[in-house]
């Protein structure tokens, strides 16, 4: 790996952060860029995971320092999707490209919907339902997000966004707290198996991780700010450009 690699895995890694913490979709991002600098397709799958778990350790520190932070509920949707993870992660060992487009594209597809209609994103008046249903609901989805999220990683904060807001009418804000917490516990398993089985590029994920946990400290802070209008903005638009992108490239 040469100076120009570095700093192209850093860039990319940066704006990755940025938009994971955001709204979702940066492997998207990395996970091109690490087959085009040569790993295989289940390799940058798996050593990408390097940069997310080091990604979301800063960005809920990032949400933490500006008093946004739902530990208590999100430790057990955590670890709901950390067992959903396991699993994800060990059909994911031996991934081929055709069957991660296919599984992309169906997701895109639902998320492009919903956010265009409104459905991923709570009304201004919403109150918040944390009622024992909901809850349990919510830990029942996070099941399924995680078998989602071990197996391909990419996307998945848009199922998440989706999920917390239409189960319980989270604000953007915290709903994106929460998600990075969700995804930091599940992939501690996911990570875990993956380097049981000898697929994480060390260097590249290192490299890559600093590149992410970089963005996702500012983009955390910075939404803090910026309230949900200014992230429901950014979630559309790269919803949107990601739909693109998949289809059409």
């Amino acid at each position: 790996m040469d100076f120009g690699d570095i700093l192209l895995i850093l860039f990319v890694g940066l704006v990755a952060g940025a938009i994971n913490t955001l709204a979702g979709g940066g492997s998207l991002l990395t996970m091109p860029v690490l087959i085009f600098l040569g790993l295989p397709p289940a390799v940058a799958n798996a050593t990408n995971r390097v940069a997310i778990f080091s990604q979301n350790i800063f960005g809920v520190a990032g949400f933490k320092s500006k008093g946004i932070a739902e530990f208590r509920y999100s430790f057990w949707l955590g670890i709901s999707a950390l067992f959903g993870a396991i699993i994800g992660a060990k059909f994911a060992v031996d991934i081929r490209g055709e069957l991660f487009n296919k599984i992309l594209a169906v997701v895109m597809i639902l998320v492009v919907f919903f956010t265009i209609s409104g459905r991923t994103t709570p009304k201004k008046e919403s109150i918040e339902k944390n009622s024992r249903t909901s809850k349990i609901t919510g830990v029942a989805a996070f099941f399924f997000i995680g078998i989602y999220g071990g197996f391909i990683q990419a996307g998945v904060g848009f199922l998440i966004i989706g999920a917390l807001t239409s189960i319980h009418g989270f604000s953007l804000v915290k709903t994106n707290s929460i998600k990075m917490f969700v995804v930091l516990i599940y992939t501690i398993a996911a990570l875990g198996v993956f380097i049981y089985e000898g697929k994480v590029n060390w260097m590249y994920g290192g490299v890559l991780a600093i590149g992410n946990s970089s963005g996702a400290w500012f983009a955390s802070r910075w939404s803090v700010k910026k309230g949900d209008k200014v992230v429901k903005i950014f979630l559309v638009v790269t919803v949107i450009a990601l739909a693109i992108k998949l289809w059409l490239f």
